[in-house]
């Protein structure tokens, strides 16, 4: 059994083959003159011995190399997620080594090869990335790891039996960095305008002692006169309203930039834009919604709401259906009593498309805050920026021309019905959301 594993495990390398090929030339000289033919011999029986000595080298200890691969309890969709693998020899020798890891078919690569040197009794750590580009379940494989020593004829290969399901979640990595932005009052280092607070529309929050800059209409005279000392009224923005991110999964979705969906920028900034709301200590809620809709987070400020929204969102798909808006409006108004903000991530691509729906959005701003957020097509502004010569480039450019302009319509229109909207490109769909809360946040007109 034991001398069937060996041979199982045991591969051939370039060495190897390269050695042979020498072996076969020298013979062939070697008829022709007995002294060479005495050398190939030679040559022959050193290169029995090396492999032997190889395969004793390799296989004399059991259990002599550790592989382990370390990766995140959950992958960030569309971002760049860190691998580990860490390799523990403990021969007593130094070694090369070929690396393969078996990486989930979503991926659709066998090419995650790794060669280097391990030194007798060392750890070695090989870290690489990958970028998913679905949510859902990842099924990683086993770890093979081939080493070779001394003359590097053959290899003996370990088996790591490292299979693992790890889950693909909406953008992770986004979440964490404008969280910690925006705790720390730094979302401007990301793009987030600084916007001026508009009038006292918030809630008391204490008196202080007046510094110069505040503003001297915030002085507390009856403060001042006990403490003898000049002193403020400070303020903060009104709390524990309702924020929720309502996302279109129809047909109209499913339009690629740069191997995303605009269903997952969508389902990437929404989670952003609600954990944003969730830590200036407003109630974050979602609604997702089709022919039907069929997916509600109700607005809630308990510590495991992202929590939950990040577990609904993470396997939203569409059935490429056209969306329904009629029963979206009644779903709103039968569901959510008090006003709220509602940020509605969708898509139109025409005005006619636009003018079906604008009474149910109508109803819908008519109790509620609502904005539209819509998408650009940047591939239209590339055939825009190009030099047209050919007659048939004119045309294709004056039709690119007719559809942006279309797109700038539709915000017209939905501005004429009372209607906020956000035209944006995918890349910058977080930051102008963003932008359109805090904008909303400051002037205090939910």
């Amino acid at each position: 059994m034991r001398l069937i594993r060996i041979i199982q495990s045991l591969y051939l390398t370039f060495n190897f083959y390269a050695s042979v090929g020498l072996l076969v030339l020298v013979f062939v000289l070697g008829s022709m003159n007995p002294f060479i033919l005495g050398v190939a011999n030679g040559l022959l029986f050193l290169f029995i011995l090396a492999i032997l000595f190889e395969v004793v080298q390799l296989f004399r200890i059991d259990g002599a190399v550790k592989i382990k691969r370390i990766s995140p309890e959950r992958l960030s969709n569309g971002d760049e997620n860190n691998i580990l693998v860490q390799i523990k020899s403990q021969l007593p020798y130094d070694c090369k080594f070929t690396l393969i890891d078996e990486l989930p078919i979503q991926f659709q690569s066998r090419d995650k090869t790794f060669k280097g040197d391990i030194a007798a009794g060392k750890k070695q750590e090989i870290s690489y990335t990958i970028r998913p580009f679905e949510r859902g379940e990842y099924h990683f494989g086993n770890i093979n790891l081939y080493l070779s020593t001394f003359a590097h004829l053959i290899q003996r290969r370990y088996q790591s039996e490292a299979g693992e399901m790890t889950k693909v979640y909406p953008s992770i990595n986004q979440v964490k960095k404008y969280s910690f932005l925006a705790v720390s009052d730094r979302l401007y280092d990301a793009g987030i305008k600084k916007i001026r607070k508009i009038g006292h529309n918030y809630e008391f929050d204490q008196i202080r002692e007046f510094i110069v800059g505040d503003d001297i209409r915030a002085i507390n005279w009856k403060a001042t006169a006990r403490t003898s000392h000049l002193m403020v009224n400070q303020y903060q923005d009104e709390k524990s309203q309702e924020v929720y991110v309502i996302i279109n999964k129809g047909r109209v979705m499913q339009m690629p930039f740069e191997q995303l969906s605009l269903l997952d920028y969508s389902i990437n900034s929404g989670l952003v834009m609600l954990n944003t709301a969730y830590v200036k200590d407003d109630y974050p809620g979602l609604i997702c919604f089709n022919k039907e809709v069929d997916l509600m987070v109700s607005a809630s400020k308990k510590k495991s709401q992202i929590t939950l929204l990040l577990e609904a969102l993470y396997n939203q798909e569409t059935d490429f259906s056209e969306a329904n808006y009629s029963k979206l409006a009644f779903w709103i108004r039968k569901t959510i009593k008090k006003r709220t903000l509602l940020f509605l991530y969708t898509n139109f691509e025409g005005l006619s498309s636009l003018k079906r729906e604008i009474d149910h959005l109508k109803a819908i701003s008519k109790y509620q805050r609502l904005i539209v957020v819509i998408f650009k097509n940047v591939e239209l502004d590339a055939l825009i920026e190009q030099k047209s010569d050919a007659l048939e480039d004119i045309y294709t450019k004056t039709i690119a021309i007719k559809f942006k302009t279309e797109k700038e319509l539709i915000v017209k229109e939905l501005n004429k019905h009372g209607i906020d909207a956000i035209l944006t490109t995918p890349e910058n769909l977080t930051v102008d959301s963003i932008n359109k809360y805090l904008e909303i946040k400051a002037r205090g007109v939910f």
